[in-house]
């Protein structure tokens, strides 16, 4: 059966936990690593207050070794990309490496945007 990104994004989607833009907004930051798994470029352009850049492509093998980490897999992280879609596969990859407190930006970077919320630009 042959599937495409939308197929496998629909998939991850059943099996990870999303968060609102509203929610993310009424966490406290200090206890929680924000990854934007987007490309540099796109970080660069603007990202959301601490977010720390681990691009998609690259996020299994430096997820372990970054300094944000300090918890290991018990840290509380939340995911974004652009829309969501990248940052959900994200977030159903570190699930299945044992990353236990895992959600991931419901609408991404141009959620946050559109509910009018501040963006910081590199």
């Amino acid at each position: 059966m042959t599937r495409t990104a939308n197929d496998l994004v629909a998939e991850a989607k059943t099996s990870i936990a999303e968060i609102s833009v509203k929610a993310l907004t009424g966490l406290d930051k200090s206890a929680l690593v924000l990854i934007d798994v987007r490309e540099p470029e796109e970080y660069a352009a603007g990202h959301l207050p601490g977010a720390i850049n681990i691009p998609r492509g690259v996020l299994e093998f430096r997820i372990e070794s970054h300094p944000a980490l300090n918890a290991g897999r018990q840290c509380p992280i939340a995911v974004y990309c652009q829309t969501g879609g990248r940052s959900a596969l994200a977030a159903l990859s570190l699930k299945r490496m044992g990353f236990e407190h895992i959600q991931s930006l419901a609408g991404g970077f141009l959620a946050w945007q559109e509910a009018g919320y501040a963006t910081v630009s590199n």
